[in-house]
């Protein structure tokens, strides 16, 4: 898939492409309405309509990955609306019948809000910052019998992921899984990730995992 991609969008790659596997692997409903949120280039609001989705609404706080997602949909003139802003504007557009996440979940050393490129991936110092809003919100986002896929990394908690779903009323599973070896970001931040204890000294691998989410009552 060519994709435009302007400077400090974030490309599509390992975490990107098992979310798009487990996408397939679900079956959209067909006539589905999808939320994609976090979209960088869009690559899986345009996979979302190339498997059924007769609509995705994709939604970027970075202006640069708007932009590029903007273009790469509308040159093949797909139904998708691409929004700047974060999860309030995708709350908006609620319920979907598929809501589709790869959010910023790698943890960093400041709480403080991240600029530029960062805003993919710094996450706060537990890898959640994000992920929780998302777990919490979940729920209402769905349609009854509505499914989201989110993945993340195991340096963030699976369980708590999985737990906090549950907890909020969706039917929770782990459906795909990968182990990576550290890109540029997480090898940069190794020294810290080993004093706060999320990685063993000497780690330099991560799991990336697709957790499902349904909302099962009618």
């Amino acid at each position: 898939m060519k994709l435009l991609r302007l400077p400090g969008v974030y490309r599509p790659q390992a975490d990107t492409w098992l979310l798009m596997r487990a996408m397939r692997e679900a079956r959209l409903p067909a006539g589905a309405r999808v939320l994609e949120v976090c979209t960088g280039t869009g690559a899986l609001a345009i996979a979302a309509v190339r498997n059924g989705a007769a609509s995705v609404t994709a939604v970027d706080r970075y202006l640069p990955a708007v932009l590029s997602a903007r273009f790469n949909t509308r040159v093949r003139r797909l139904p998708v609306a691409v929004r700047h802003g974060d999860l309030a504007q995708a709350i908006d557009g609620a319920p979907f019948d598929v809501v589709l996440a790869n959010p910023p979940y790698v943890p960093c050393e400041s709480d403080a809000d991240p600029d530029g490129a960062a805003l993919a991936w710094d996450a706060g110092a537990d890898g959640r910052k994000h992920l929780d809003c998302l777990c919490d919100r979940a729920y209402d986002l769905l349609t009854p019998g509505g499914t989201m896929l989110v993945v993340h990394s195991s340096l963030c908690g699976i369980r708590q992921t999985v737990e906090t779903l549950r907890d909020n009323g969706l039917k929770t599973s782990v459906v795909a899984r990968t182990i990576e070896p550290f890109g540029p970001v997480l090898r940069g931040r190794a020294d810290f990730l080993e004093r706060a204890g999320l990685i063993a000294p000497g780690q330099r691998h991560e799991e990336l995992v697709v957790i499902r989410a349904d909302r099962t009552e009618c």
